[in-house]
């Protein structure tokens, strides 16, 4: 099947930015397995979790042919619309400072502290490192699986693009974590937080809309038109959410 890249960069660019996100959080994790309890039942378990999710996708993802694309488009624009603005919601309260912002240097010594609290392994076999690797690795890579089907929704051919942008995300994330064996602190993860929140609702809203059989003004272009107002939207909510926050309006979810 011949790729429309000019129509499908779009596609791309938002399961690269999602799975990126997903992937250095796995990447954390499995880097302080690595550390504090060796590096075989962290690969492994990384290397189960893969294996399992590919033959989930290989094994359902032809299934989705079969089902008409208006029922697909609306099922799964509506979960790929919440999906996002929950994200989103997360990304303005931490930019108003509502939430703390995440930081991968802390989770890092947290999940270290809570691996060294396991206690050695009874074997060669550490049975605490495998399950938590591939435990991240799976619930990680599952919504990276889930992203890459909602984006890859709208059309024929849009699987593959997206499907790219996800590989992609995973062979860069992997790289530099074998490059530099510690945690991605420097990537401006909650930055890419607020901009994929961006990017799935609008894909969510359009597909959403596509599967009701809306007559989108400029057809995929729409998306764009989305983009920039969900984009608007969550850039002035932050300044209101920083004042209501100095009210103690939002104490509870500290």
């Amino acid at each position: 099947m011949t790729v429309d890249w000019i129509h499908a960069w779009p596609t791309a660019l938002a399961a690269f930015l999602a799975s990126a996100v997903e992937f250095v959080e796995a990447l954390t994790v499995v880097l302080a397995v690595g550390a504090i309890r060796g590096w075989r039942g962290a690969l492994t378990g990384t290397s189960a979790a893969l294996a399992l999710l590919l033959a989930v996708v290989l094994m359902f993802g032809p299934a989705l042919t079969r089902i008409p694309l208006q029922d697909v488009q609306l099922v799964v624009g509506g979960l790929l619309l919440l999906f996002g603005l929950r994200w989103l919601r997360k990304a303005v309260l931490r930019a108003a400072g509502v939430i703390p912002l995440h930081d991968e240097t802390v989770a890092y010594e947290r999940e270290t502290g809570s691996l060294r609290a396991a206690g050695p392994s009874d074997g060669a076999w550490d049975a605490v490192g495998f399950a938590t690797a591939f435990k991240i690795t799976m619930l990680e890579g599952l919504e990276v699986v889930f992203i890459v089907i909602a984006v890859g929704a709208g059309g024929a051919g849009l699987l593959v693009p997206a499907s790219v942008g996800a590989v992609a995300a995973l062979l860069l994330v992997a790289a530099l974590g074998l490059i530099l064996h510690r945690p991605l602190s420097t990537v401006p993860e909650n930055a890419l937080k607020f901009v994929v929140g961006v990017l799935l609702a609008a894909f969510g809203t359009f597909w959403v809309g596509e599967g009701i059989s809306l007559d989108w003004p400029g057809a995929d272009w729409s998306i764009l038109g989305l983009t920039l107002g969900f984009l608007a939207v969550a850039s002035l909510a932050v300044p209101l959410c920083r004042r209501r926050a100095g009210t103690g309006q939002f104490l509870a979810l500290r």
